[in-house]
């Protein structure tokens, strides 16, 4: 298949490279790297050592490549407003479009450019780094979940398991977008949060430290009261194994962390701010959501020295008059 990765950051460096080690023609757009891959390849390295992957190309914008078969969008979500006019020349009558991004909104910022029936949701239970420019460390291995833009698995979503399968990414289909949107968000909201929150930690120190830790358990609570009260309940099993997975992760810096040290919009709106409506529109309280949102918007406003216009909550933000 025709591949083109739309943000080849971490997770779009990876994915892609393992789609063009299996022979597919994948073709990156990056800013960042789009030289460094040109010149040198794509690195690759995990539990079992380091490769170097060929693509087709690596590029800024993906300029002249036109339509393709499969566009994977791993740009973080604060683009989204800005990618329709990069993708629009890339789709064909056939195209899918898959989102492998954080948080809940994504697959409607494109469901203008083509048919909801052609457009799949991913979601990655991994840990990814970019290292270095063109070198990408997977150090825990996962899955990625898929499901359909609206309804149950169609063909879109078959086609893209298994083109991700062929490729020895453990990948499987969900039976509703938003079931598996708030399994991911159980670890998402507590732990990229509180990493932001607390003043620049590590997965580690907030599982070790108890009082964080204790907060953790509480944002888990919250977000699985939400996710039933919406139609989508999961157990205390999937609770007890996100805080087993993360306790073996050693000093991981979450994906909002990475963005919020360096400097980059953080993906506000999707991990924290959605959800929270989501959650108390279906009457549940989220006051640990709430307050976390607060501290996170705090930090923005100290980096940035003025208050972000990214979020709508009701008529004002939380936690301010």
């Amino acid at each position: 298949m025709r591949v083109v990765v739309i943000g080849a950051g971490a997770v779009g460096g990876w994915y892609g490279g393992r789609l063009a080690e299996t022979g597919q023609e994948v073709h990156l757009v990056t800013r960042a790297d789009a030289a460094t891959i040109s010149a040198q390849g794509l690195t690759l390295r995990d539990s079992q050592g380091e490769r170097v992957i060929q693509v087709a190309s690596a590029s800024i914008d993906g300029a002249g490549l036109g339509p393709c078969d499969l566009v994977l969008v791993t740009a973080k979500s604060t683009a989204n407003a800005k990618l329709p006019e990069l993708i629009a020349p890339l789709l064909g009558p056939r195209t899918l479009l898959v989102t492998l991004q954080n948080g809940m909104g994504n697959v409607e910022a494109f469901a203008s450019l083509l048919p909801t029936e052609r457009i799949v949701a991913g979601l990655c239970f991994v840990c990814i780094n970019r290292l270095a420019p063109g070198l990408i460390e997977n150090t825990l291995v996962g899955n990625v979940c898929m499901a359909a833009a609206h309804g149950e698995p169609n063909e879109a979503v078959a086609t893209c398991v298994r083109l991700f399968t062929d490729a020895g990414v453990d990948c499987r289909a969900e039976q509703l977008l938003e079931a598996v949107l708030w399994k991911k968000l159980c670890w998402n909201i507590p732990f990229n949060g509180l990493a932001i929150a607390a003043g620049g930690v590590t997965t580690d120190q907030i599982v070790g430290h108890l009082p964080w830790r204790a907060r953790a358990r509480r944002l888990m609570d919250e977000v699985s009261a939400a996710a039933a009260a919406r139609g989508h309940p999961f157990d205390e099993t999937h609770i007890r194994w996100q805080l087993e997975m993360t306790a073996g992760m050693g000093a991981y810096r979450p994906s909002s962390l990475i963005d919020y040290q360096a400097g980059r919009e953080v993906e506000v709106e999707g991990i924290w701010a959605e959800p929270l409506r989501r959650g108390e529109a279906a009457g549940v309280a989220m006051p640990e959501l709430r307050a976390l949102l607060s501290e996170i918007l705090a930090r923005l406003d100290a980096r940035r020295g003025r208050f972000p216009d990214i979020l709508t909550l009701g008529q004002r933000r939380p936690g301010r008059p």
